[in-house]
């Protein structure tokens, strides 16, 4: 979470998503946006690299990704290790905030998968 995040959830008592201005409507949208509902989901796994990640995820790019990571781990979901060797090796893992966020995508995934309509002809 961002510094500025951060401060702006201390100093408010009550949050309203439905506000423009409240801060949890950031937090909202990084978590359901198109990628970060996926890597979260995906992540609920387990750790995984950022090239595994990106497979698993079909369809995001390397810069989608890259962002969409930075946006979870400064919302304190994601945490980032970078092992520091060559050649670089990065691997991502949940926070306990997004293993609980996670577990709740999830089952908006399942219930997506189990639901979707046939596709018409």
């Amino acid at each position: 979470m961002t510094p500025q995040l951060a401060a702006r959830l201390e100093d408010n008592d009550h949050y309203d998503v439905y506000d423009p201005g409240c801060p949890s409507r950031a937090v909202l949208d990084h978590v359901t946006s198109r990628w970060g509902v996926l890597v979260l989901a995906a992540l609920r796994d387990g750790t995984l690299r950022f090239s595994a990640l990106r497979r698993r995820v079909g369809g995001v790019s390397e810069k989608m990704l890259s962002q969409t990571l930075r946006n979870l781990e400064s919302d304190g979901f994601v945490t980032r290790h970078d092992h520091r060797s060559a050649p670089p090796h990065v691997d991502y893992t949940l926070t306990p905030t997004g293993e609980e966020i996670a577990n709740l995508l999830t089952q908006l995934v399942t219930w997506v998968e189990n639901h979707v309509p046939p596709p018409t002809q």
